[in-house]
């Protein structure tokens, strides 16, 4: 009976540490599995509802970034990305940045990723291109400089010290005073971190791609360099924003260069004065410089401002036969009447000149009213 009854007691004294054990073993796998799902998640499950984009600058931190991306009102679980920024040595227990430097740049989140693929995209750079455009009229550095910071991460000082630094541009050909003939108007695809250097490179490339050896040979045909082509365009540019008519435009300049008269061109009158000038009056015509196509003969020393390929095309391929004027055109829709004599010149402009008249005093008329 003795060994019955201590029998019974062992198995009562067991009992309760096999309960423990199994309550531990069943904790222990609901844990597991919790954790286990949680990771699963972390890595492989898509924790993002749409696509958004963002910009990381220099002076953020990982908190404002996860903020950033919180606002754009995509994120399903902020847990699982919070996880998975200090996982990847980004965000500590803190929420203070983590050893791992925050890669500047421009990043996409689309709705297929990951915690994990959007963590380790923020450590390691895994940048989205922008599209750079350079466009419209751009008869300033400063506006050059403009467009780009507003489309980069630099500033535009950075960009203006560029287009100011002698010895950076004779890496690439070209000074300060001619660098307008550099940059070709396009869409680039650029990374938005890309240094000035970078920017450079890619108009240097455009460059030399468009001077194939059927416009260098063009070019050479009319009696002109590279930059005089350049040169040329630039004025073609800023004489109208038609761009029909630029090769008239260029074959009236290029008739009076190849018979020796001036160019007597306005827009580098408007140049002396930094395009400041409403109108341009005879005093104007008296600045001295050798940019004053009205005093000397030729072409200026360097282009007066980015002159774009549809500009150089009309230079290299000009059109109009023996036109050596042109004037505005009396329906004032931003195009010109051309003439192959003075005399004809004249009456194209006294027909401008009557119907702006005309204008002006209707003009008076309604304001009277």
């Amino acid at each position: 009976m003795s060994k019955k009854k201590s029998a019974k007691k062992a198995k009562t004294r067991s009992l309760p540490l096999m309960i423990t054990i199994l309550s531990a073993l069943v904790i222990a796998f609901f844990l597991c599995g919790f954790i286990g799902g949680r990771i699963y998640y972390d890595r492989r499950c898509p924790n993002f509802s749409d696509k958004a984009e963002i910009y990381v600058y220099p002076n953020m931190n990982i908190s404002d970034v996860m903020e950033e991306i919180v606002s754009k009102n995509i994120v399903k679980k902020r847990g699982s990305l919070k996880r998975a920024l200090r996982q990847e040595g980004l965000l500590s227990g803190e929420d203070k940045p983590g050893e791992n430097a925050l890669k500047p740049g421009h990043y996409t989140i689309t709705a297929d990723n990951s915690s994990m693929y959007v963590a380790r995209m923020l450590r390691n750079g895994w940048q989205t291109p922008v599209k750079m455009v350079l466009s419209g009229s751009m008869r300033h550095k400063s506006v050059i400089a403009r467009k780009i910071s507003r489309q980069m991460m630099m500033d535009s000082l950075t960009v203006m010290n560029a287009l100011r630094d002698s010895a950076l541009l004779s890496k690439y050909g070209f000074t300060s005073e001619n660098v307008f003939a550099l940059f070709m108007p396009d869409t680039y695809q650029v990374y938005w971190t890309d240094s000035i250097n970078v920017i450079l490179d890619k108009q240097k490339a455009a460059y030399d791609s468009f001077w194939t050896e059927d416009n260098v040979k063009k070019a050479k045909a009319q009696g002109l360099t590279k930059m005089e082509v350049s040169t040329l365009a630039s004025i073609v540019r800023c004489e109208s924003n038609h761009i029909p008519e630029y090769p008239l435009i260029a074959g009236v300049y290029l008739n009076r260069l190849h018979q020796g008269m001036k160019l007597q061109a306005d827009p580098t009158i408007a140049y002396c004065y930094e395009f400041t000038l409403n109108r341009i009056l005879r005093k104007h015509l008296k600045y001295d410089s050798p940019y004053n196509t009205y005093m000397y003969a030729g072409l200026p020393p360097a282009p007066i401002c980015v002159p774009g390929k549809d500009a150089m095309e009309a230079v290299l391929n000009p059109q109009g036969g023996k036109h050596l004027f042109f004037c505005a055109s009396p329906d004032f829709n931003g195009t010109h009447l051309f003439a192959a004599t003075y005399s004809d010149h004249l009456k194209n402009a006294r027909a401008f000149q009557k119907a702006l008249t005309a204008k002006l005093k209707a003009q008076q008329q309604q304001q009277k009213q």
